[in-house]
């Protein structure tokens, strides 16, 4: 049942906390219960799936796989921007001018 509204409800956030289950929990029971063959053995085969249905999952699993990649990009720049901001404060000085010469240019 909890799989059920999960499938037809927008915030899942709100129906764990409703049901009084973790988000995780939710998840976990979903991919049970997608796992698991129909119980009515009289069926001749898988019923078809719509189309439309197909090209939403592949269009979902598209989508999925980009925010992933996205999620490594942000990563990655907050690390570069903690070791910039590290070295700047390591290089910070006696606000003295540099102790080089000048080019003859």
């Amino acid at each position: 049942m909890a799989v059920t509204r999960m499938l037809s409800s927008d915030n899942i956030s709100a129906l764990a906390e409703e049901l009084g289950v973790s988000r995780d929990l939710l998840y976990r029971w979903r991919g049970q219960f997608e796992a698991t063959p129909p119980t009515d053995t009289r069926a001749s085969g898988p019923t078809p799936e719509d189309p439309r249905d197909t090209k939403l999952r592949e269009e979902n699993s598209l989508l999925k796989r980009a925010l992933a990649e996205k999620g490594l990009e942000v990563d990655f720049f907050k690390g570069a921007l903690q070791k910039i901001a590290a070295r700047r404060q390591e290089s910070k000085g006696s606000g003295a001018r540099a102790s080089t010469t000048r080019s003859g240019k």
